[in-house]
C-alpha cells in the first residue's frame, strides 16, 4: 500500500471545491442552518486519530510491535494504515465542500444576513475537515516500520534481553 500523496488530496479539495460552489450556487436556498456544531463531529474523530497515531507510534518507535504481552499486533498497524488513508481522503473531499460552501458565503455575508450566520459554522466545519486530514497523515506517519539497521541484515534487532531468533 503506497502512502497517500498530500498533491493527491489537493486536487480532491480543489476539484470538490469548483463541485460545491456550483451546487451550493443552485441549492443554497433549501440549506438548513449552519451551526458552530456542524462540522465539530469531524474533530472528534481527528482528535482520537491523532491520539491513536501518537499511540502507535511510541509502540513503533519502541519495537513493540508484534503478538502477546504489551505489544502492538501487526494487523492493527496495517488497519490503521487503511483507516488513515480513507480519512485523508474523507477529509479532503469534506473540506473541498466546506472550501465551496465558503467561497459561496463571504462574498455574500454583507447582502443576505443568513449568510452572515452560517458562516462561522461553514469555517468551524473547514477547520474539522482539515484537522482530520492532518491527523490522518500523521498516523499514516505514524504506522511507517523505521528504517532497518544496515548491520542487522535480516532484520531481527529487538531489545536488550529478547531472545536471538534462530
Amino acid at each position: 500500500m503506497t502512502p497517500t500523496r498530500t498533491r493527491d488530496l489537493a486536487a480532491t479539495v480543489i476539484a470538490t471545491a469548483a463541485v460545491a460552489y456550483l451546487l451550493v450556487l443552485w441549492l443554497y436556498r433549501w440549506f438548513p442552518p449552519l451551526t458552530i456544531w456542524t462540522g465539530l463531529s469531524l474533530a472528534a474523530i481527528a482528535a482520537a486519530e491523532a491520539a491513536w497515531g501518537g499511540y502507535v507510534r511510541a509502540k513503533v518507535g519502541a519495537g513493540e510491535i508484534g503478538e502477546g504481552g504489551d505489544r502492538l499486533h501487526p494487523i492493527a498497524v496495517a488497519r490503521s494504515v487503511t483507516i488513515a488513508q480513507a480519512s485523508a481522503w474523507v477529509g479532503a473531499l469534506v473540506l473541498g465542500w466546506w472550501i465551496g460552501v465558503l467561497a459561496y458565503l463571504l462574498p455574500r455575508r454583507g447582502e443576505l444576513r443568513v449568510a452572515a450566520a452560517d458562516t462561522a459554522g461553514a469555517v468551524v466545519a473547514a477547520v474539522c475537515a482539515l484537522a482530520l486530514v492532518a491527523a490522518a497523515l500523521w498516523l499514516q506517519h505514524s504506522c511507517k516500520s523505521p528504517p532497518q539497521d544496515p548491520q542487522d541484515p535480516a532484520g531481527s534487532a529487538g531489545k536488550p534481553g529478547d531472545a536471538a531468533p534462530e
